[in-house]
Parts: structure tokens; sequence; C-alpha cells
């Protein structure tokens, strides 16, 4: 007797089937999705094909938690959300990814074609809106070219730099059956080329002999140190030819704090006085002052996957176009043989920035060990990096209190960092804990949110109890939008500063508790360390509501120069 729940027989496949089949392909082992009529044969689908479906209560959260998703596992992440409200709610999400270089797949519904400008339910020109901010973005045409649609869209998220693709696919298309010899479903690892490229040989030896003969060199690695796999050879570059590093985005933990040529809080003075700098897979944008903070005296090599990246907004005196790692480990090679002398000389630059790092971090030692109530965010942060362990992989969400916990937060392992990116994205804080305890069960999963920031996605906190997910959160609570405060504070005037930016005083401790976590207060700076032991110990998705001084401002938000 036939399974009158499949949607398959042996000579015919559904449109969702054969979407589900070029996920399973692709390696895709779970899909974030809230339901709507338009995608649920691709349900269907991933039940027969292994795929875990996991429901969330909004779309921005699916197309985060698939972003998240890819950073953590190297692999692209898929949200599949419905036509119209659906699509546009998941905008942010791709918005975020596609600034942040993650490479993801989102897949929405449309109405059938056969209903084509008729004004179907939910028909919007999802296409038109998702080109701007994606890597492609098409419409599947019909049911026969559904999985090669979709391989052609993860093709695509790896062209350059990586990025998120988009597919609408009518619903017609998605649930009418095709003869299977009639459909193309490309095996697995046979639709794509490798993008991993060592750049310019000569570049190459020109780096290396750059770096050879540099007096006071200094190197930064970005975020696409991670997203290449390319730790060991930056740690291999920097050990053997004795360079400072700094890091930033996913390229934090790379080197782990205490390592001799691991620093943070001297890079200002370190691109003001070099000889020779490395950018190692970092746009020239905003974070970078647009290039204006290095020394023009400098000799500055950029690195990155995206040939239009390299050299956008500051000269540069070499690029080099490909894969992080596999650069960094050609430089190391060529230069192997010569580096003895360049490197033992750097000792005296080494210390001096050693002593630079010293005097930026006694400058803040008397609020990092603050005992005013309320407490000082230096002081929560500083608790927070003394709680994290090698396993724990820790998110930033939200504005001023996440720049607080950039200058002091230090994470223990490559990979074990993730913040929205460049967009700025409020909200990402939730989503990114879904996808990193789904990937990675086996690791700690530790996240600040500012109160503003929570309050977005925070309704999913829900679904981390529902699939049993547990992770230590922290709310930075000031009740206000304080970066923005700030700002309107410096141009306005303190008669002015309250207007739009001040929220109530919520408990999210009491919010966790109705949710079925664990939740608990903290107003007093010695309970910071062994609330957060206990949110460990609880095995629950967990809030600790830690109320932070409303009138201490990060520098990094003193600083923003749409201030001044």
């Amino acid at each position: 007797m036939s399974d009158e729940s499949s949607d398959t027989t042996p000579d015919l496949i559904s449109g969702g089937h054969l979407v589900a089949k070029a996920l399973k392909a692709e390696g895709v082992d779970v899909i974030y999705t809230l339901c709507g009529g338009h995608i649920i044969d691709i349900y269907d689908g991933c039940v027969d094909e292994g795929i875990e479906v996991v429901d969330v209560r909004h779309e921005q959260v699916a197309a985060h938690a698939a972003d998240g998703y890819a950073r953590i596992t190297g692999k692209p992440g898929c949200a599949v959300v419905t036509a119209g409200p659906g699509t546009t709610d998941a905008v942010t999400g791709v918005a975020n990814a596609f600034r942040a270089e993650s490479p993801m797949l989102l897949i929405g519904g449309q109405g059938a074609h056969t209903q084509h400008k008729m004004g179907s339910l939910q028909d919007l020109p999802h296409v038109d809106m998702m080109t701007p901010i994606t890597k492609f973005a098409a419409t599947v045409p019909d049911t026969a070219r559904a999985a090669d649609m979709v391989s052609m869209a993860f093709r695509e998220c790896y062209h350059g730099a990586p990025g998120p693709s988009f597919l609408e696919i009518p619903r017609d298309v998605l649930d009418a059956k095709v003869p299977v010899g009639k459909a193309r479903v490309p095996k697995a690892g046979q639709y794509r080329a490798s993008t991993r490229s060592a750049g310019d040989p000569e570049a190459i030896e020109k780096l290396a002999d750059l770096l050879v003969h540099a007096e006071k060199p200094a190197i930064l690695l970005g975020s696409q140190v991670w997203t290449t796999r390319g730790t060991e050879a930056a740690i291999e570059l920097v050990r053997a030819l004795n360079v400072p590093a700094y890091m930033n985005g996913a390229g934090r933990g790379t080197l782990p704090p205490g390592d001799p040529h691991h620093f943070q809080l001297s890079r200002r003075y370190a691109f003001s006085n070099a000889d020779v700098i490395v950018i190692v897979g970092t746009p020239f944008d905003f974070r970078m002052g647009y290039g204006k903070r290095l020394s023009q005296d400098a000799t500055v090599v950029q690195i990155d996957l995206d040939y239009r990246t390299v050299g956008k907004n500051r000269d540069i005196d070499l690029g080099i176009v490909g894969d992080a790692g596999l650069v960094l480990k050609s430089v190391a090679e060529a230069a192997s043989g010569r580096i003895n002398g360049g490197a033992s000389r750097r000792k005296e630059w080494l210390d001096e920035l050693r002593a630079a790092e010293q005097a930026a971090l006694e400058k803040r030692l008397p609020n990092l060990r603050s005992d005013a109530s309320p407490i000082h965010p230096y002081r929560l942060v500083s608790e927070i990096n003394d709680f994290l362990t090698e396993d724990s992989i820790y998110i930033g969400d939200g504005g001023d209190i996440v720049t607080f916990s950039g200058q002091v937060v230090q994470p223990k392992s490559p990979g074990h960092w993730m913040d929205p990116g460049p967009l700025g994205t409020l909200g990402v804080g939730i989503p990114f804990v879904l996808a990193a305890k789904q990937a990675r069960p086996d690791k700690e999963v530790v996240a600040l949110f500012g109160d503003g920031a929570f309050s977005l996605t925070g309704w999913d906190f829900e679904t981390l109890v529902r699939y049993d997910l547990p992770f230590v959160g922290i709310v930075g609570n000031n009740s206000s939008m304080n970066q923005i405060r700030y700002g309107q504070k410096v141009k306005y005037g303190a008669e002015r500063e309250r207007i739009g930016n001040t929220l109530g005083d919520v408990h999210y401790d009491k919010f966790a508790q109705m949710l079925g976590g664990y939740g608990e207060e903290v107003r007093d700076p010695a309970d910071i360390g062994p609330a957060l032991r206990r949110a460990r110990e609880s095995g629950k998705p967990s809030l600790i509501n830690v109320w932070v001084d409303p009138d201490a401002y990060a520098p990094g938000t003193m600083n923003q120069t749409m201030y001044k």
C-alpha cells in the first residue's frame, strides 16, 4: 500500500522535493523557517532527505540564523520563508549577510505563475527587492529546473567574497510534479569549482621581501582569515616573521590571549608608527576610518577575496586577491630561510607596542574593577571575559554595550567571536545563538545583549527553550539606546538627549523565566560572576539581567565621526 503522505512516486518528483535534494547535495542539514502555504512542499522534501526543519517566530530570525550557521560551520546556511511579508521580513537578515560576506541562501515563496500580475496572495516583486543585497537573485521558472537553480544560487554565493543568494519559487512550480528523468539534480561536489587562490606569485614574493626587511611591521587579521579557515597559516606567518597581530571581526581568536604576538589595545599606535602594514580580509570602511587611520608613510598591503575591495577608499602599495589562508601560507614559505635577521630586530618594536598596550589597559583598570552601582559596563564585560573558556563562543548583539566588550572580551579560540558585522544590525544575538548551539552542541555559547537589541528578536528565546538549546545570556540593561543618546547629548544638549531613545525598565530575567528558561537579576558587581556560573549550571537558555550605568559611554561611541 502506498504512503499517502509521500509526495513522490518512482516516476514523478515535486518541485519541493527537488529543492530538498539540492540542499542535501550542498551539505545543508538544517533550514530555518517560518511556515507559509507557499513553501510547505519544501518541508515535505526535507523530511525525506533528513534535513531538520527549525521553525522560528520571525523571518528575520530565520535569515540571521542561516547567516550564523554559515559563519560557524563554513557551509552555506539556508532559510525558507513564505511570499510577501515573509520575504520582506527576511530582508534585514539577508542584507546583514551581504555586508558580512556570509554565504547563505534565502528561498522565498511566490504566487502561482498562472496568477502573475493578477494580485495573488502575498505577491510582491521579490527578485527586484533582493537584487541589490545579494550576489544572485532569480525566479525558478519551471519545476524541472528547481534543483538546478538551487545549485546555481549556491555557486554564486562563492563568487569572489562570499555572500547571500535569493530564489523565489512560485507555488505552482514548487507543487507540480515532473518525471524524474526530466529534472537535472546536480551531484554533490560536481557543480562548482574551488575558489581558493594563492594570489599572484610575484606579489607573494614582493610581500615576503617587504616583511623580511620591515623594521616595524604590523598585520590586521580580519574576518576572511576565519572565512577561509586560514588560522594556522596566519599563526605560522606572525610567529615565523615576528610580526605583531591585531584581529577584528571573525578574525578575533586567531591568536589566543597571552600569545606574544597578540595585540588589541595598541592598534591605533601601531598603525600610526609602523613602516609596513598588512590588512587581511578587511575593507577600508568606517571601521578602518576609510583607510585614513593608517600612517601615510607606511607601506600598505591589502589582501582580500574580492578584487573590488582592494585599494578602495585608500591607495595601497601592493594588493593581492586571493584566499587569506593560502596567501599567508605562501608568503611564509617565500620568506623562509631569510627571516631570522629581520625577526630578531623586531624585539624593540614588540616591546614598544606591549608598553602602549599596558598603558591603555592601566587607563581602564579602575572601571574594569569598579564596585560602583549602577554597574559600570567595563566591569560587566571584564567579568564576562574572565568567565569565557576555550570552548565558549561569544556573541555580541548591541550598540554601546558591545562596543565596550570589543575592547575587553578576547575569545580564546578561532571562530569563537560573532557580531553582526559592518551593517551594525541589532537583533542578531538570539538567531546567532540558535545557529551556533545547533551547529556546535559541544560548545558553550555566551551572548551579551543590549536591552534595545534583545527586544528586536527576543521572543525567539522561546525557540531556544523549545529546542532545548542552553546558553548563557547577559542583558546589559540601561533602559536606553545609549549609543544614539550620546550623539543627541553632544549635538543638542542635555535637555534634548532623551528624545526617542529611552526604554522602560524591563526585567528580562523574568521574561526568561516566563518562557521556561533561567533568569536572574544583578545590581551588585560582585554578583556578576556567581550569576554567570549559576546560568551555566542551569543547563537552560538563560538571561542574566545586569543593570548598568546609563551615563557611562564606550570610547568607541564617543569617537564616532557622525557625532563630531
